[in-house]
């Protein structure tokens, strides 16, 4: 019997689960451990790569939301892989790739200590608990066809979202960028990497460039549109988000979609 049986009758429904007492907007409830970890039962990958919202998974689970989220996450995962983004490096010029505090999340922030890898990329480096590697990418080239997202993408990598207001993903970069999007370009950006050993060296990191406008993508539509695709699962845990896709599965649905519309994710 699949763990979907088990879960309660009242959060279950046609691929989502739901509450039947009403919540105010954006509100959420507490919820059964139990309930969330028979829901990562579902997905047998060996990977996953998560964002997280801590103040959901806190308002969600009465105790530590960071040590329960990475626990939990870690026992039903070989490895965990969490975004450790350091932005400033495009003004700085320096990356240390064991000091160098993840500058986008409080879960990415925390997750440095616990993180047994970390790439070489100096603005979105991929932090990993567990046995993955990224050892034959090449790390200075974001978004390439030999770069890090680039090997998420050929494994067919699980993306978790949890507690997370909206889709997040950084495979969406990676997708835009390979149809060379008119509304942004690929820069390069030079400085040095700090080694843990105590080497460093001159690198040049390409990645995007917002060049038109600042633009946003249409998250809701996009994630919307994949459900209905069957790409994408979408649930809400007495309104904790949680929303689960795969690298490879959803670049294959956005591309054609790109081709027949460049600005498809923005619009």
């Amino acid at each position: 019997m699949s763990a979907v049986t088990h879960l309660p009758r009242t959060l279950w429904c046609t691929g989502k689960y739901y509450v039947k007492k009403k919540l105010p907007d954006n509100a959420v409830g507490t919820v059964d451990p139990s309930v969330f970890e028979r829901l990562l039962e579902r997905y047998d990958d060996d990977e996953v790569f998560v964002h997280a919202g801590l103040g959901d998974v806190a308002a969600a689970f009465d105790r530590d939301p960071y040590q329960y989220l990475f626990e939990t996450l870690t026992d039903a995962f070989e490895s965990v892989l969490v975004p450790g983004f350091t932005p400033s490096f495009r003004e700085s010029g320096e990356y240390h790739k064991t000091d160098s505090v993840p500058e986008v999340g409080t879960f990415s922030r925390l997750f440095l200590e616990d993180a047994t890898y970390r790439t070489d990329d100096a603005i979105h480096s991929i932090q990993v608990h567990g046995p993955y590697r990224f050892e034959a990418c090449d790390h200075h080239d974001t978004f390439g066809e030999n770069g890090c997202y680039a090997k998420l993408d050929a494994d067919n990598v699980l993306i978790l979202n949890v507690g997370t207001p909206w889709l997040i993903s950084t495979q969406l970069h990676y997708i835009e960028m390979a149809s060379d999007p008119p509304y942004a370009d690929l820069v390069d950006s030079s400085g040095r990497i700090y080694y843990g050993d105590g080497d460093s060296e001159v690198i040049t990191q390409t990645s995007f460039d917002k060049n038109e406008y600042v633009y946003y993508w249409n998250r809701d539509r996009i994630r919307g549109e994949a459900m209905a695709a069957g790409v994408l699962e979408h649930y809400s845990l007495n309104g904790l988000a949680v929303t689960a896709v795969r690298a490879n599965d959803l670049r294959t649905f956005i591309e054609p979609k790109l081709e027949a519309d460049p600005y498809y994710l923005v619009t």
